[in-house]
């Protein structure tokens, strides 16, 4: 009928699109959700669930690293940011969701470079995991300051230790606003202190240093924030469970998509959720799974909307009913706007002939799609 917002304020409204990357409306209008993996039995899946061992990208430990603050004594303790816990059974569930970062808009232009400052509480000591993996010889450093124009980059995680800051973002998807503010910060500190680390340690190798202390913040880019995004990279939060839960079957083009309204291509793409030592004593990342879709795939109208008995007049366009894998797909901008093309006509439909939204005749909505250049399946293309 309604929701309050912090402020005081209240909406109402006959239907309701929740857009937010949390599914906050979602879940406080009592559907459904999950958060974290499923195990690959419960829908039957490959790529889902723990996968120890499963390296399809280069971010994780190729080389044999020691994880203890004194090398190979494990009484001394772990070194920041590697989990005591073990990472579970290949294949099973947990409630582990994969890493966040900032995405930095960086600059290499001398008059639009803000040099990386050391942020307040610093220690180097937190990035004693990175030093020792450039001791062993690893050198890719700035494989990911994608290029965009005006010498600036759109800057992402790479490596075994980088800006994603894995393990410190489990309970993120419910928490409080206030606790969520907290994580954000926490984010925020680690990634501006790694990156001054590589500018300025010395256990960071010289040539490296070097090149990155000709990088900075985009000074003409968030300019309101002190050049730094204003939003994290929430990659994943809550994930509806809705009338059609889409899977790996579904994006690998093993199913039919039922009722679709929308298509999406990138592969089933999920970064790392854990960082453990494995049984032979070395630190080993957890989760990173980059699977190809074959071909670009339906997306079914039942994953965006909730089960009748839930709620009838709410759509979920952004934590679609997906499992953690297909979700990893799923999960591109692009497709978030097809989908919220598709969830504001239904909601038009659904008002206009006075039905739930699982009631909108399908047809007609596809109709509609279709007139407005909407791709449901790769005969659309």
């Amino acid at each position: 009928v309604s929701f309050k917002t912090l402020s005081g304020k209240t909406f109402t409204g006959k239907m309701f699109i929740d857009a937010t990357y949390e599914g906050d409306l979602m879940a406080s209008a009592g559907v459904s959700y999950h958060v974290g993996r499923e195990a690959n039995s419960v829908y039957g899946e490959e790529w889902n669930g723990v996968q120890a061992g499963v390296f399809h990208h280069g971010h994780y430990f190729k080389e044999n690293i020691d994880p203890y603050l004194v090398p190979g004594d494990p009484s001394s303790g772990l070194l920041p940011y590697i989990s005591s816990d073990e990472p579970g059974p290949n294949g099973s569930g947990d409630h582990k969701i994969q890493a966040y970062c900032f995405r930095m808009c960086l600059s290499n232009h001398p008059d639009n470079r803000v040099p990386f400052v050391k942020p307040e509480g610093y220690d180097p000591s937190k990035y004693e995991l990175l030093a020792r993996v450039y001791a062993a010889g690893w050198g890719e450093t700035f494989q990911k300051f994608d290029p965009i124009p005006n010498r600036k980059t759109d800057t992402n995680n790479h490596g075994p230790f980088s800006t994603d800051f894995i393990g410190m973002n489990y309970d993120y998807p419910e928490a409080t606003y206030a606790r969520r503010r907290e994580i954000i910060a926490e984010h925020e500190s680690y990634q501006k202190g790694l990156m001054y680390y590589l500018a300025n340690d010395p256990n960071v190798p010289e040539d490296v240093r070097t090149e990155m202390s000709q990088w900075g913040l985009a000074k003409d880019e968030f300019t309101d924030n002190g050049n730094w995004p204003h939003q994290i990279y929430v990659r994943e939060a809550r994930r509806m469970i809705g009338d059609h839960v889409m899977t790996e079957h579904d994006v690998l083009n093993h199913n039919v998509v039922p009722k679709p309204v929308g298509m999406g291509s990138y592969t089933l793409d999920a970064h790392n959720s854990q960082r453990y030592v494995t049984t032979e004593g070395f630190v080993q990342n957890e989760g990173d799974i980059g699977v190809h879709a074959p071909e670009p795939y339906s997306i079914s109208y039942g994953s965006i909307v909730p089960k009748a008995s839930e709620c009838e007049n709410l759509l979920v366009p952004v934590c679609v009913s997906s499992t953690h894998i297909a979700f990893g797909s799923i999960r591109m901008e692009p497709v978030f706007m097809i989908l919220g093309q598709s969830a504001a006509t239904a909601a038009v439909q659904a008002i206009a002939d006075n039905v739930p939204v699982q009631g909108v005749d399908y047809e007609k909505l596809k109709a509609q799609l279709i007139k407005d250049t909407q791709k449901l399946t790769m005969e659309d293309i």
